[in-house]
């Protein structure tokens, strides 16, 4: 007899209560170490010691779930997710060492997750739900009865109203007085509230890691003579992006890209003299985020045109022609990158700018990627595999990359002062920027020591020398130390004696 699977959440093995008090204890500890290193200082090589002995307490508890093949895979990808951190911390190593993080237990500790679905729900799932349940299982220490069971269900409740309460009476004035009026001996002189809070945070985030729980799909089946037969879901209309819909559609827009390419070979590449009233700065400037806007209007056309089973999959008039389109869409970032760098040549390079350099190039490989999809004949899920992989070997090699020091020595190189032509240098953004600007500073003091210049270049060897403390420690920063003062005694050394 047919039958009809659906599919229920469930916990992947029993709690074991028996270990929650250690499990506890250890949370408060991480909590309290936390505390040390985190609370009113600056993070950098703490953050990474941190998350070692966070994994070193999960490996701990958890030891019995591991698989050893599986445990080593996920202890490879936690000391790569550490190497940029350790490198230097930013908002990028930060997401990259989470994420090392979080993959390192997922294959360690669930191995009935293997496809990139079920591991994606699975690291969903805890990162939503994970951070809710230290309090509901910390009760578990406790003899539970139905009067403590009424308790748990309102204690997520009443956990985060205290947040709240705590959250407006730091915000505002008024709250926080009521408070001060229940008993300002305690409350106000012996407790800190922001700490309270910090603690709080904390213990809510190392406790999935301390007590794993993952979820799975359950199949829970029934016949089919239990359930009337669903509607079948309506198809797609033969006109709508139907074979001659797409074909019409494809001569069109090949038309209009190539109208667009011959536009901006004339005034990008061949520089033909543009209208009076705009500069080639300004259509350099104003083109270069609408086109990759296009480009991937573009490409979601041709991944619903040309999708698996479809009819204009094995059209041998299609195919042609969205191989032409596409080449036309990578032309087309091309032309994106070209007006992005005349740009930056007259005014400067920045974070955003470069940003927008590495997004373009990814959408130029996610075009091609689409048209081996279409050759090959492969699925969806394998373009969102190789994309997905693509991207994560961009970003951990720009985690690995100074654009700190990058930056600072490509401004002060073309700069009006050092080349003669562009704009003159922003001694604000150096600033900005932060210690690496120093030796592209120094540099540009050789021509310029203005007060403001040597403001910002103290400014920055204070900062640099408060950055080599062992807490905000980074190889970049123990690097750039080395270069400084390599350069002083080499000063020095040139100095003429007497």
């Amino acid at each position: 007899m047919t039958s009809l699977a659906t599919t229920i959440a469930a916990d992947i093995r029993p709690t074991r209560y028996s270990s929650i008090p250690a499990k506890v204890g250890l949370a408060l500890v991480l909590a309290a170490l936390a505390d040390w290193l985190f609370y009113g200082e600056r993070i950098g090589l703490s953050l990474s010691l941190f998350a070692i002995v966070t994994s070193c307490v999960s490996v701990l508890f958890n030891h019995t779930t591991l698989n050893r093949r599986r445990a080593v895979i996920g202890a490879a990808i936690l000391v790569a997710g550490l190497a940029p951190a350790i490198e230097e911390l930013n908002p990028l190593s930060f997401l990259i060492l989470i994420t090392a993080l979080l993959m390192a237990l997922l294959l360690a500790t669930n191995p009935e997750t293997t496809g990139l679905v079920d591991r994606l729900r699975a690291l969903r799932n805890f990162v939503l739900l994970g951070p809710f349940r230290f309090f509901p299982d910390a009760l578990q220490i406790f003899n539970m009865s139905a009067f403590t069971r009424g308790v748990a269900l309102w204690l997520l409740p009443a956990a985060l109203g205290t947040v709240f309460v705590a959250l407006f009476a730091v915000a505002n004035p008024v709250i926080e007085h009521w408070m001060s009026l229940l008993n300002p001996m305690v409350i106000i002189d012996c407790i800190s509230i922001p700490r309270v809070l910090f603690w709080t945070v904390m213990l809510a985030l190392v406790w999935p890691f301390i007590h794993v729980r993952w979820r799975r799909r359950t199949i829970v089946t029934a016949t089919v003579d239990d359930f009337p037969a669903p509607p079948l879901p309506p198809l797609v209309s033969a006109e709508f992006l139907g074979p001659s819909t797409i074909l019409r559609s494809l001569i069109l827009f090949n038309l209009l890209f190539a109208a667009q390419s011959i536009l901006d070979g004339l005034y990008l590449w061949g520089h033909l003299t543009l209208p009076a009233d705009m500069t080639y700065a300004a259509y350099a400037h104003r083109g270069a985020y609408p086109l990759i806007a296009t480009a991937l209007l573009a490409a979601a056309f041709v991944l619903v045109a040309m999708r698996p089973g479809g009819p204009a999959e094995k059209s041998t008039i299609i195919r042609p022609l969205v191989y032409i389109w596409v080449g036309q869409n990578v032309l087309l970032v091309a032309s994106s990158i070209l007006r992005l760098d005349l740009y930056v040549d007259i005014y400067m390079l920045t974070y955003w700018r470069i940003a927008a350099f590495i997004w373009m190039g990814l959408v130029a490989l996610g075009l091609v990627l689409i048209v081996a999809r279409i050759v090959l004949n492969r699925s969806n899920r394998w373009l969102v595999s190789a994309n997905l992989i693509a991207l994560t070997i961009v970003l951990y090699g720009c985690s690995l990359v100074n654009f700190d020091a990058f930056i600072a020595d490509y401004n002060v190189v073309h700069s009006r002062e050092v080349s003669g032509r562009g704009m003159p240098i922003d001694t604000r953004y150096l600033a900005q920027i932060g210690p690496q600007a120093l030796p592209a500073i120094e540099r540009m003091m050789q021509i310029r020591a203005d007060s403001t210049l040597v403001g910002c270049h103290d400014r920055l060897v204070e900062t640099q020398r408060m950055d080599m403390a062992w807490r905000t420690w980074g190889f970049r920063s123990w690097r750039l130390q080395r270069r400084l003062e390599a350069e002083a005694r080499g000063q020095s050394g040139r100095k003429p004696a007497g």
